[in-house]
């Protein structure tokens, strides 16, 4: 069996898990989804993230090419994130856990009810 490190970019659910391994990398990727955001919008959308958390988070799906990070040269400095052409092709996914989310949400209230 091959070493589970070295699946990354040869195994296509160990690469996708991956690329969303961060816990709020999927709701970055959402609202990136809707369009560019600053950072303080985009940390004013996720709630009760922290900035370094974010900048992390960030960082990380830049560093995987799934988020543009775009500084503009002005003081004070001003940096937008938008979604790269691999990071839109998501879009089917995220869709797909949206669904299965409601779904989870719907049963846990027929269940509940």
């Amino acid at each position: 069996m091959e070493n589970i490190d070295n699946l990354f970019g040869k195994c296509p659910y160990f690469t996708a898990q991956k690329l969303l391994s961060g816990k709020w990398s999927i709701l970055i990727m959402y609202h990136l989804n809707e369009g560019t955001l600053r950072f303080g919008e985009l940390q004013r959308t996720m709630g009760s993230i922290t900035q370094a958390t974010l900048t992390k988070q960030l960082r990380m799906l830049e560093e995987f090419g799934l988020v543009n990070r775009y500084v503009y040269s002005e003081i004070p400095p001003k940096v937008e994130y938008s979604l790269t052409d691999s990071g839109r092709e998501f879009q089917p996914v995220l869709e797909q856990v949206r669904i299965l989310g409601e779904k989870y949400i719907e049963s846990l209230q027929t269940e509940e009810g």
